[in-house]
């Protein structure tokens, strides 16, 4: 088993003084799967996803992915279009709470690209990370992953992603597809820190009891 790695919070919030040129972006929802990952970088239909990514200028890999445990709760919210049911979410609010999720090392022209399709809209701008990089939290918008999150870093690079600008307890929870907890948990699986048991447990925890353990773990092994 790989070791999950935590992110420093010492280097967090109005401790950069330069833009960076790689950051580490934190998938914790469906772009922990690699392979979905890769279709917002290079484009093209994802396997489960009914939409056509355009991808990112820069379409290359990530340079590195490791799995990493941020501080606060995943849950679901909202309605998928692309999965018929719950997203995911990252509420940052709940100290005690973990989170698991997968860091890709890419630049920041391509953390920009991705945020920007993971909003419907068109790559193609750079994003001004200096707001999150000060205060730990910048609102680019009042759209569901218009919200960045700057929790610390990891090995001399910024974790970064984005989440709603709501809280857990502002919003009705909304019960996620099997297709959807299904891609998140092989792409869990597949950075070798979680084993299926714990993976299924973690998950039905993050939906509120919308899905039983055993109902997820039945899932996977379809």
């Amino acid at each position: 088993m790989t070791e999950p790695r935590r992110v420093d919070a010492r280097r967090a919030a109005g401790t950069r003084t330069e833009p960076p040129g790689l950051v580490w972006y934190a998938s914790y929802g469906s772009n922990t799967h690699m392979t979905r990952l890769n279709s917002y970088l290079a484009g093209g239909f994802p396997p489960g996803g009914g939409r056509d990514y355009p991808g990112c200028r820069d379409a290359r890999p990530p340079l590195r992915s490791l799995p990493l445990e941020l501080p606060g709760r995943m849950y679901f919210a909202t309605r998928s279009p692309v999965w018929s049911g719950g997203r995911a979410f990252y509420d940052d609010g709940v100290p005690d709470g973990v989170v698991l999720a997968r860091a890709h090392l890419v630049t920041a022209g391509q953390f920009a690209d991705i945020a920007a399709q993971e909003m419907y809209r068109a790559p193609g701008r750079d994003l001004d990370l200096a707001p999150v990089l000060e205060a730990g939290r910048a609102h680019l918008g009042d759209g569901r992953y218009e919200t960045l999150l700057y929790p610390g870093e990891v090995d001399g690079h910024p974790v970064l992603t984005f989440t709603a600008p709501w809280s857990r307890r502002d919003v009705a929870p909304v019960r996620p597809s099997g297709p959807y907890l299904r891609h998140i948990a092989e792409g869990l699986f597949e950075s070798g820190a979680w084993d299926l048991p714990g993976i299924t447990v973690y998950l039905a925890a993050c939906t509120g009891g919308a899905w039983a353990a055993g109902e997820i773990e039945a899932l996977l092994r379809r």
